[in-house]
Order: C-alpha cells, then sequence, then structure tokens
C-alpha cells in the first residue's frame, strides 16, 4: 500500500494524473482510500472523486498529491512503529530465551549435584543398615556372654560361700 502511493505521488507530480488512474495502482490506491479509518471524510471523496474521474480531471491546486503524500507519511510512519515495536519484542524473547536458557543450565546442575547426593547418602543408608545389624548381632552375644557371665559368677559365688562356710 506504501508503494502504491509513492507511485501515485510520483506520477501526479509528473503530470500524468490521467494514465495513473487506469493503472492497477491506482485501483489499489481506491480501496485503501475507501477502506482507510485513519482519513479524515473530505480528503477520502476528494481522493476518491480524483481515482474516479479518469483523464478529464487536472489537479489545479495538489490537493491530492498533497493528500496522498500526508497518507503516505503516515502509513511510513505507522510501519515504522510496528517494526520499532517488533524489534523490541523480539529482543526482549532473546533475553528472556537467554535466560531461561541459563536457568535451565543451573537448574540441570542443581539436578545432578542433588541425585548424586541422593545417591551418596543411600549408599551410607545401607552401609548403616548392616553396621546397625552387625552391632545388633554383636549386642545379642554380648548379652548371652554377660548372661553367661552373671550365671558363672553366681555358681562361683555359691561355691565360695559353700567353701568359707565349711573352713
Amino acid at each position: 500500500n506504501i508503494a502504491a502511493i509513492n507511485k501515485a505521488v510520483a506520477a501526479l507530480e509528473k503530470g500524468m494524473a490521467g494514465s495513473f488512474v487506469q493503472t492497477s495502482a491506482a485501483q489499489v490506491l481506491r480501496n485503501l482510500a475507501t477502506s482507510s479509518q485513519d482519513m479524515v471524510d473530505a480528503d477520502r471523496q476528494s481522493l476518491v472523486a480524483f481515482l474516479s474521474q479518469g483523464s478529464g480531471y487536472a489537479p489545479s491546486s495538489g490537493e491530492v498529491t498533497g493528500i496522498l503524500k500526508q497518507l503516505g507519511e503516515e502509513m511510513s510512519k505507522h510501519l515504522e512503529e510496528i517494526v520499532a515495536t517488533e524489534d523490541g519484542s523480539v529482543k526482549n524473547y532473546e533475553e528472556m530465551m537467554s535466560a531461561k536458557k541459563k536457568e535451565i543450565e543451573s537448574l540441570t546442575a542443581t539436578v545432578e549435584t542433588k541425585t548424586q547426593q541422593i545417591g551418596e547418602i543411600g549408599v551410607e543408608i545401607v552401609q548403616m543398615k548392616e553396621d546397625l545389624s552387625d552391632t545388633q548381632a554383636a549386642l545379642l552375644e554380648d548379652k548371652k556372654y554377660l548372661a553367661d557371665l552373671d550365671a558363672s559368677c553366681k555358681t562361683k559365688t555359691a561355691e565360695w560361700e559353700e567353701r568359707s562356710k565349711t573352713r
């Protein structure tokens, strides 16, 4: 649409109003003028009247050329704003993706560290359970030994007391 407006302005400034009106660029411009909500109604009517006249119309004041230049400038400005907004959005997206990639790398390293810690703790737990089993078995044996020792001591004490009485 901006290209069609630029062609129209160039053709009008060269004085080829009649031949321009018959081109496809003029048709595009006519469709743009009728569908544009950004134009003042008076400007729209002047532009549509010019594009509908044909070769018999000769603008003396350059009103149509001015309207077209203004419309072209507004469209170019709007396009620049859209491009700048899109460029900003792309930059924000790239920054966000970079930050997210760094976050993923950090979290992946954390997960790997935690996984390693879980494995080491699991091995320690198994070793502690084995130590507990060994310690419980040793405790049972020590209790049996203590019971045997108590019994032996009682027997020896009873024998000693009997010997002491007999003497």
